[in-house]
């Protein structure tokens, strides 16, 4: 996920992970269950599940419980990885095809995801296919076993070296062969698994603007323009929206392909907040909602006080405009050692409310054991 001003930080601390602090000996092994009778089924109660600084999917009993838990605080929609750095989270024949590896190594012999599927259905909550790294290969591996294999589908920047940032290894988003990848494991999850959505997020679709001078983009901007090289200035306000147009097309295509395959599968993009994320990573989301190429749009509107939250909130509400796209705030729960305070995600959730937004999606998973009472006494009585 993206992780706005903040970025460098958090995307650091989520690859390399987490130090818990010794939080499960703070965790009530027993969640109370919450009476959820009534509630809203339409409106987004989610919460992301990861397998970076988390031991939620490491087995089935742990899977188990973590369903368990997640309604118990009156989750409704798990939105869990399944593929980050050059790995599946379930038995993948791209992969095998590609890397020779069709599971992350920690995951063999099991399916993470058709586990918490069965689980969940149980508990009558949603899951969602969150494709975490999108167009990013790897962490701080110079692309990984993809660009290993397939050289030509590295991202380059205008010194024509591999496109790096924040740490993350960049694959050329605008190559029809990376799309095509995407779209295969897309296409894989949607077709083999009862899921009920999918979701990109700060990395699908997206590109750092120091990308796009490969050979194959350069040739194309100048197909299109008579000629002409791109800007040598990454910035340039004409070739970053040229870019960000050629991964809204991309979007459609999600859009059109998965519609075609499932009409009523939910699409989700969780994308950086607009308009930096846009001049930093090629999102044109609101091209999205106004095109109606999502069924929800979840800005990640990440802050540390309720004063930058809510300023940001309001800024991100402008941009929804196509009433038929639902909007649900990303929510920052946990990250590294920060847990947000209970005070403060009450405020959050008011904002929230006073807003006009009746749902939200929280980072991540396990700091909802660290408030557990208030997701069960507090959060769904804020009004």
């Amino acid at each position: 996920m993206k992780k706005f001003l903040f970025v460098g930080m958090m995307v650091l601390i989520a690859t390399k992970g987490y130090s818990k602090n010794g939080d499960n000996s703070k965790t009530d092994p027993t969640p109370t269950l919450l009476d959820t009778t009534g509630m809203n089924t339409n409106v987004v109660l989610g919460i992301w599940l990861t397998n970076t600084a988390s031991t939620a999917l490491d087995s089935r009993a742990n899977i188990k419980e973590t369903v368990t838990r997640c309604k118990s605080a009156g989750i409704n929609n798990i939105f869990m990885v399944v593929y980050n750095n050059t790995r599946t989270l379930y038995p993948s024949k791209v992969m095998q095809n590609l890397i020779g590896v069709s599971i992350q190594e920690k995951f063999a012999g099991r399916d993470p995801l058709k586990e918490l599927i069965e689980e969940a259905k149980l508990q009558n909550i949603k899951v969602h296919a969150w494709f975490e790294y999108g167009f990013s290969s790897s962490y701080s591996a110079s692309g990984g076993a993809i660009v290993s294999a397939k050289p030509g589908w590295a991202a380059k920047d205008v010194n024509g070296n591999l496109v790096v940032k924040n740490g993350f290894d960049w694959l050329n988003g605008f190559n029809p062969e990376v799309q095509d990848y995407i779209m295969s494991l897309i296409k894989e999850v949607v077709n083999n698994y009862d899921i009920d959505g999918i979701q990109g997020d700060d990395r699908l679709p997206a590109l750092p603007s120091t990308a796009g001078y490969d050979d194959y983009t350069v040739a194309l901007y100048k197909s299109e323009h008579g000629g002409q090289a791109p800007p040598a200035l990454f910035s340039n306000e004409e070739w970053v929206d040229w870019r960000a147009k050629k991964l809204n097309l991309f979007m459609k295509r999600i859009w059109q392909e998965v519609k075609g395959l499932k009409p009523g599968l939910r699409i989700t993009m969780s994308p950086s907040v607009y308009p930096w994320g846009k001049t930093e990573y090629l999102q044109d989301w609101p091209t999205w909602v106004d095109s109606g190429w999502v069924d929800a749009i979840i800005p990640q509107v990440y802050r540390y006080n309720i004063s930058a939250y809510s300023s940001t909130l309001t800024q991100q509400k402008q941009y929804i405009k196509n009433k038929r796209v639902a909007f649900f705030p990303g929510v920052l729960l946990r990250v590294g050692t920060y847990i947000a305070p209970e005070s403060f995600l009450t405020q959050m959730i008011r904002a929230n409310r006073s807003a006009g937004f009746k749902g939200e999606v929280f980072f991540f998973y396990e700091g909802l054991k660290d408030r557990t009472s208030w997701f069960q006494s507090t959060y769904h009585d804020i009004k």
